[in-house]
């Protein structure tokens, strides 16, 4: 839930509140036998224990939970190590190490442009990591579409995040798709200072510009815009009570006003607009009349260079040093993949499968990216 002020909210949690009234409506329904925790699930819902095979007025199979777990295995001491990372905001967990807005471009020139675009844009389905300069933009939070021109909020790491030592551990967890945890420590600074660098962050006064080098002492005074954006507040040792006591007051979730005193199943909101329908059967005449075609365009290559949209778009993947994916020139590998036909490969080229995103995160049209796959093919056979 994202806010300015105590006293103003811009969104609300309407999964927590269905989870009250629901919770609220269960407490009634509760069977006699039954005993309700005193204390509150962490949204403000009521917790049940399971009891005679129910909890709350709901059957449990208690067969499914005492089942013995037959799959996975236990993680060895190295791999728990490796994946028990946490780089809280504090600074614990955060290791030393440097990088320079410059190598942290080229870093992200190679593995990270494809999906996420040129200097943070966004495409292919993937988030945009900066539109601007984040002091500015952080204004725009405020914003309502309450009119069709009307500008949004610019919802991006530099304007929302409330803390940057998220994005430090998200890259070194968790990027680049699909070679995770690949990265040094140097490495991350390095693609940290560039994502400040294009969201034109200053950090202790000093602008992070093209020359900045960032290390962990500079990077624990990074100042977020949006530090104290978010409520409830979940920092500090108390900070899952706070969210507990939060969300157990319904008053809590902005425009819904859920009734507090009241027991039920229907009607438990209260009226909070007044809705008006338009009488009739709406427009029926257009000038000039609403078209019935149906035909897409045909699509046309002229002019297009499969080669060039390969190296500029799946390269980075299929390559010889690629990240997983089929390589071009692996005759076996493409000869298992050509036993479905090529239409399969096509359609699973356009809309994705095992990790790649659609197109390969371009955005050329069906036509030149099925010839690209032609090419790939071609190259071999």
């Amino acid at each position: 839930m994202f806010t300015i002020n105590k006293n103003f909210l811009i969104s609300i949690s309407a999964a927590a509140a269905l989870s009250l009234t629901l919770s609220a409506c269960m407490e009634n329904a509760a069977p006699s036998d039954t005993k309700v925790a005193k204390k509150a699930a962490i949204d403000g819902g009521v917790m049940y224990p399971v009891a005679n095979g129910m909890s709350g007025p709901y059957h449990v199979n208690t067969d499914a939970h005492n089942k013995k777990i037959e799959y996975g295995r236990v993680p060895t001491a190295k791999e728990y190590e490796e994946w028990n990372t946490d780089i809280m905001a504090n600074g614990e967990g955060l290791p030393e190490g440097e990088g320079s807005v410059e190598d942290g471009e080229e870093i992200y020139d190679s593995k990270c442009v494809m999906c996420h675009g040129d200097f943070g844009s966004g495409g292919g389905g993937y988030p945009s990591l900066s539109k601007g300069n984040a002091y500015e933009l952080h204004d725009t939070l405020t914003n309502q579409r309450i009119k069709p021109d009307t500008d949004g909020p610019v919802r991006v790491f530099g304007t929302y995040w409330p803390q940057a030592s998220t994005l430090w551990w998200y890259i070194k967890d968790a990027m680049p798709h699909p070679m995770t945890d690949s990265l040094t420590d140097d490495q991350v600074y390095s693609l940290v200072a560039y994502i400040l660098n294009i969201n034109e962050f200053e950090i202790d006064g000093e602008e992070v510009d093209d020359e900045y080098v960032l290390n962990r002492e500079k990077f624990l005074k990074i100042k977020m815009p949006n530090a104290n954006g978010f409520e409830p507040k979940i920092d500090g040792p108390h900070g899952p009570e706070n969210v507990r006591k939060y969300f157990s007051n319904p008053h809590n979730f902005g425009a819904i006003k859920v009734k507090p005193a009241d027991r039920c199943m229907t009607n438990c909101q209260e009226k909070t607009a007044k809705v008006v329908y338009i009488k009739g059967a709406g427009i029926s005449d257009f000038h000039p009349p609403l078209s019935e075609v149906r035909d897409l365009p045909k699509e046309k290559a002229t002019g297009f260079s499969a080669k060039k949209a390969y190296e500029a778009n799946c390269a980075m993947c299929h390559s010889a040093d690629g990240m997983g994916a089929p390589m071009i020139g692996d005759k076996a590998a493409w000869a298992n993949y050509m036993t479905k036909g090529m239409e399969k490969v096509y359609s699973n080229g356009i809309n994705g499968i095992n990790g790649m995103p659609p197109k390969g995160g371009s955005s050329l049209s069906d036509t030149n990216f099925k010839s690209v796959v032609d090419y790939i093919v071609s190259k071999s056979k």
